[in-house]
């Protein structure tokens, strides 16, 4: 027992001593493991939608036989492009309206001062911690015109929108607004009272003040709010799933065809999600200087 506490201490010692040299130990070994973790299964990805079907018996962590004849059937052999238009489509159209809403919301909590201003955010943020299946139920009766409201004589029916895009984009909207809300809050409370202040006194109301000072100053913030929002929902399958009947023509998205292709090939299926893969990448990479400046804005704050 001594001596495994004077290793112990020893070791101890020399970390202080060497800061350095523990600081490489500790990093590399950590990174190498994050990249086994998260970029081994792209890889595998990757590697299976390379593979034709009758070498599959074969393959091993290298392939042995290359081949784009998956990601050519799958371009033009099913509808996937059809189907990564309409979850494109839904993406995006969500992303527009929750960023707008968001950034409304965003300014009453960032910028204004009421009663019960913390306890609202914190039940809005709330929501976004419920499952979405608790929603479901409603929500169908609701988009599908099963529900029904009497005022007298006058019985008003729910609007039926299943099989297009609203079905899938107003529940998502509701689901990724409270996250948006509470990025945008926390960037336009950033912003000095005094340039919204200026803004005022030359005449500005306050959504002009909002879209003319606060969001140009927020840029970053809404960017991040619109790359999260975009990724969720172009990602989310539940009411994707549920709130389509899978046919192209219906607005179903890309989960749809991924879902097929993977019931009926597995190297189909890999083909698809790598092209499923881009329209994330393409985001990312176009959103990078902003969610940078983004996390950096988070460190300085933290220090702050």
């Amino acid at each position: 027992m001594a001596s495994e506490d004077n290793l112990f201490a020893t070791g101890v010692q020399n970390a202080i001593r060497y800061p350095t040299l523990t600081y490489r130990l500790l990093f590399y070994p950590l990174v190498g493991f994050v990249c086994l973790v998260f970029l081994f299964p792209l890889y595998w990805l990757v590697v299976l939608s390379l593979t034709p079907d009758s070498a599959l018996a074969q393959l091993g962590v290298f392939p042995n036989t290359v081949s784009l004849n998956n990601y050519l059937f799958v371009l033009f052999g099913t509808d996937l492009l059809r189907y990564l238009f309409n979850g494109l489509v839904i993406a995006a159209g969500t992303t527009v309206f929750v960023v707008a809403v968001g950034s409304l919301a965003g300014y009453v909590f960032g910028r204004l001062e009421f009663p019960g201003r913390r306890l609202l955010l914190l039940l809005t943020l709330g929501i976004a911690y419920v499952p979405p299946v608790a929603f479901f139920v409603p929500v169908y009766e609701l988009l599908t015109g099963n529900l029904t409201l009497s005022v007298g004589s006058v019985t008003v029916s729910s609007p039926n929108v299943y099989n297009t895009p609203l079905s899938v984009g107003l529940p998502l909207s509701a689901l990724t607004m409270p996250l948006a809300i509470f990025i945008l809050t926390t960037f336009f409370r950033q912003i000095p009272d005094t340039l919204e202040d200026a803004a005022r006194i030359e005449g500005a109301t306050r959504v002009e003040a909002l879209t003319k000072v606060i969001m140009p100053l927020s840029k970053p913030g809404i960017a991040t709010a619109g790359v999260f929002t975009f990724i969720q929902v172009y990602n989310e399958f539940f009411y994707s799933f549920l709130m389509t009947d899978g046919a192209p023509e219906s607005w179903a998205p890309i989960i749809w065809s991924l879902y097929e292709l993977r019931l009926s090939r597995a190297v189909l299926g890999a083909a698809g999600s790598v092209l499923g893969l881009l329209p994330i990448v393409v985001v990312l990479l176009l959103a990078n200087d902003k969610l940078v400046e983004t996390a950096e804005a988070g460190v300085s704050t933290r220090l702050d």
